[in-house]
């Protein structure tokens, strides 16, 4: 059963930001990302975590991230870290925590058993078993509103090599949209890391899109436009989306169970597909306004 939420909340760019980087934090009030991943993990030296957490909690705390998404990413819970930063983030009031590495539903279980006031919990898939168990994880607690691949790790773990046309991923990338559509929730794709190649960035942005994505998850405020361009509905979609409504309505209104738009059939799928485009391009106009 899905248990995503009802909103329509766009994540077409989700901005990964160092916690120990106090001018990054500062500058992600500024970025035009949907969401924003603080980081208290890969991106933090072991010495540097716990400085890193008062930060990002002192940050979200001090807020003036409108209406950017704000999700932390905790230490997984069997480190020294993991515990205090769940308490850090629900304590500091952010939208949501990303658990790195998630290979099972009890790593997601003990997680919120541990997370007082509860949260939104959003899942890294970036090992081998985690991609396996993507269906578990994804439902295994309605607090679970997003998967995100973990591409990098994932490639490493895999012994595959890194390609344009990511042929080594394909399934894996297929697997979490699978999973999240099954439960209703959210899907993200990895990163690109070369920051110097915007054609294979776009070109890798369109492949998610294509896949089904909803966005992608990013390294540099570089790449914040191409993702938010990519993932937006566009305007001919709208405007497609708009004559299916308007030609199913009038069929119903003509005591007619199918309609037809420039001879192709319409039924319920393409109308519920269409008002899905519709609700998501409103929450991007809405959001462009603020």
């Amino acid at each position: 059963m899905s248990h995503g939420s009802a909103a329509v909340r766009p994540r077409r760019s989700v901005l990964f930001m160092p916690g120990s980087n106090a001018r990054a934090l500062e500058k992600a009030r500024t970025l035009a990302a949907d969401a924003l991943v603080l980081d208290l993990e890969d991106a933090v030296a072991p010495e540097m975590k716990l400085e890193a957490r008062a930060q990002v909690a002192a940050a979200v705390r001090a807020g003036g991230y409108g209406r950017r998404e704000i999700v932390v990413r905790v230490n997984a819970l069997g480190t020294p870290w993991g515990r205090d930063d769940l308490a850090a983030a629900a304590d500091a009031g952010v939208d949501a925590v990303l658990l790195p590495k998630v290979e099972a539903a009890e790593t997601v279980s003990a997680t919120i058993a541990a997370l007082r006031p509860a949260l939104a919990v959003w899942c890294m898939l970036e090992t081998p078993r985690g991609i396996l168990n993507a269906p578990a994880i994804a439902a295994a607690n309605p607090r679970v509103t997003a998967l995100v691949m973990g591409t990098s790790d994932l490639t490493k773990d895999l012994h595959a090599r890194v390609t344009r046309v990511r042929l080594p991923l394909l399934t894996s990338l297929q697997l979490c949209v699978l999973a999240a559509r099954s439960a209703g929730i959210t899907a993200l794709d990895g990163v690109h890391l070369d920051l110097d190649d915007d054609a294979g960035f776009a070109a890798a942005c369109r492949q998610a899109a294509d896949f089904g994505f909803d966005g992608k998850t990013l390294i540099h405020p570089r790449q914040v436009a191409i993702a938010n361009e990519v993932f937006a509905p566009a305007a001919g979609d709208v405007d497609w989306a708009r004559r299916v409504i308007a030609a199913h309505a009038d069929a119903l209104a003509g005591g007619r169970g199918v309609a037809v738009l420039d001879g192709r059939l319409i039924e319920n799928l393409h109308v519920d597909d269409a008002r899905r485009v519709l609700a998501l391009a409103d929450a991007i106009a809405e959001r462009a306004t603020h």
